[in-house]
């Protein structure tokens, strides 16, 4: 995109009025529907945590407890309820009837990924103006944590949207903090709901991106009184107004248990060492960056030296208040999981589109070029992993060639080439959209075609097609011993039981008609061993991977083997 396009390009994203603002909103959410919907309908629940908050949504469901949040008989006191609202609205205005199915609980990360693109837009507009808002929301679209997050039913795609709607109206107000304009109700209604959402969905770390922005600007520029065009008192009652009533019905529900566990054992466990054996040292987000806001660390890596010479300009230093505190805490907190960061990615993507939009100084000094060599590398040696998983997860899960991955991979090489080269001739914009293209091909490939027809990672997805083909009952209910992933509660149903060997051969002997038991290798003996002489029939085997833990697994289906009639019996007549 250079010469006469990329002018056009850049006269038509630059246009401030209705009608070019309603044009670029809907270019942004078509490409947001391209880039997240490959997968969000044929991919099994891929993490844990996107089992876990389906499962609870499903049980506030069929419940209609709207207050208590429980996977199973656990109550699950780590998030606040705003996330579950949304994904049990989904499931209940479009899912099945049985609420089975793992899509309509992503719809709310689906809509909220595409939202906080769109707010991504409105607050470069005001920080760098409308071309960079754009470029810095198509940035924002394809990077690689943002694709992911906007197909699992979780939290942090809403969480960016609320946090972005939050800084949208800071950034206007910091701004405008020299003039004589109060901003109107209206946008300080939206800062102060933007807030009260953000608790509702994950606490305080939403509020926590806003408030160590608004105090590094306060600290750079030594006074604060800026704040009060946010109209603090009345909003701070909003704030209340939105989050207090669930958080005092669930207080007096379980007496206070949910906030000892949630701020106790959650929160607080995050910040003191590594939960969930996840501590890991500071850096790790800086070296992962590479991966997270892939395909665009290459061209932010570039436009470091640009920032730095602007750090004073005013637009600059809000991205950088936005960026660097919570950054830093999170580098310090022990427990960290690579989508943390998320919240900084937009500012990010808006720093680089504006120095891309500077062609980047149009300069490649001695520091630049080793700049350039470093960044390049890693860029490369990325987009080489990423095509070679394409090509090689199919053999090393399944054993199979996949032929159409052999002839993607290079597609996607030679987009990476061809942006790399786009950079070295100072053409920031034609790389990002190399880029974008990019983006769009591994996620459409990947997402939509490689990862569904992979069978030997989704054993819970194995294992309830399975159970679907040999269910003696329509009510039977399936024990699992030695294999506890919480996408097998979700597939099979909320009365499918966990436990051992031992725990599996009671639940058969305790409903010898319907009941079934699905068996893990290591807990084979076990479970046989508690059945006695009692027999079984098993109905099915399959071998995966776990893919929590990369273990291997073989799982075999039993129901208890029926009895034979008595020899010589009566046949009537």
């Amino acid at each position: 995109m250079t010469g006469t396009a990329g002018a056009a390009l850049a006269a038509w994203a630059g246009r401030t009025d209705a009608t070019g603002c309603r044009r670029r909103a809907l270019a942004l959410v078509v490409l947001c529907l391209v880039l997240f919907l490959p997968g969000l309908f044929r991919l099994p629940p891929f993490d844990r945590d996107e089992a876990r908050f389906a499962q609870a949504s499903r049980q506030m469901v069929e419940s209609g407890d709207l207050v208590d949040i429980r996977f199973q008989e656990e109550p699950r006191h780590k998030k606040p309820a705003g996330i579950y609202w949304l994904q049990a609205a989904a499931a209940s205005l479009v899912g099945p009837a049985d609420h089975s199915a793992i899509w309509p609980y992503r719809l709310p990360s689906l809509i909220g990924a595409v939202a906080a693109v769109l707010l991504t837009a409105w607050a470069g507009e005001a920080l760098f103006g409308a071309s960079v808002g754009l470029l810095g929301a198509l940035m924002l679209a394809g990077c690689l944590v943002l694709g992911v997050e906007a197909r699992m039913a979780k939290t942090d795609a809403c969480l960016l949207a609320s946090v972005l709607l939050a800084q949208g109206v800071l950034a206007r107000v910091w701004l405008g903090r020299l003039g004589s304009d109060r901003p109107g109700w209206g946008l300080t209604c939206l800062f102060w709901a933007a807030l009260g959402i953000g608790i509702l969905i994950k606490g305080p770390i939403g509020p926590m991106v806003t408030v160590a922005t608004a105090a590094a600007l306060c600290l750079a520029e030594r006074r604060a009184g800026w704040l009060k065009r946010l109209r603090p008192v009345s909003g701070l009652v909003s704030v209340l107004a939105i989050a207090a009533p669930w958080l005092v019905a669930i207080g007096l529900q379980t007496k206070g248990a949910f906030f000892a566990e949630a701020i106790g054992h959650d929160l607080l466990a995050k910040v003191a060492s590594g939960q969930e054996s996840k501590g890991l040292p500071p850096g790790f987000y800086l070296a992962t960056f590479w991966i997270t806001f892939w395909p665009f660390a290459f061209p932010a890596l570039l436009a470091v030296p640009w920032v730095w010479r602007r750090r004073a300009d005013p637009a600059v230093a809000f991205c950088l208040a936005w960026l660097l505190p919570t950054w830093l805490v999170f580098e310090l907190v022990p427990t960290k999981l690579l989508h943390y960061t998320l919240p900084m990615f937009p500012a990010i993507a808006l720093l680089t589109a504006a120095a891309a939009f500077d062609q980047f100084d149009r300069s490649l000094e001695r520091p630049r070029r080793r700049l350039f060599v470093v960044g390049a590398w890693m860029a490369v040696l990325v987009s080489m992993t990423l095509a070679g998983g394409l090509v090689a997860l199919p053999w090393l899960v399944d054993q199979r060639d996949d032929r159409l991955a052999v002839l993607v991979a290079p597609a996607i090489l030679v987009l990476a080439g061809y942006a790399v080269v786009a950079l070295w001739k100072r053409q920031g914009r034609a790389a990002l959209a190399l880029a974008v293209l990019g983006a769009g091909v591994v996620y459409g490939f990947g997402f939509g075609v490689v990862l569904p027809r992979l069978d030997g990672i989704w054993l819970s997805r194995t294992a309830a097609r399975v159970v679907a083909a040999h269910r003696p009952c329509p009510t039977s209910v399936v024990a699992a011993a030695g294999y506890g992933e919480p996408s097998l509660v979700f597939l099979l149903g909320t009365a499918t039981r966990m436990g051992t060997g031992e725990a599996a051969a009671e639940h058969l002997l305790a409903d010898p008609s319907c009941a079934l038991a699905l068996v893990e290798a290591r807990q084979d003996e076990a479970f046989h061993r508690a059945l006695g002489a009692t027999g079984v029939l098993p109905l099915a085997d399959f071998s995966g991977f776990n893919y929590s833990n990369g273990k291997g697994m073989t799982l075999v289906l039993y129901r208890l083997a029926p009895l034979a009639p008595p020899a010589g019996g009566a046949t009537g007549g």
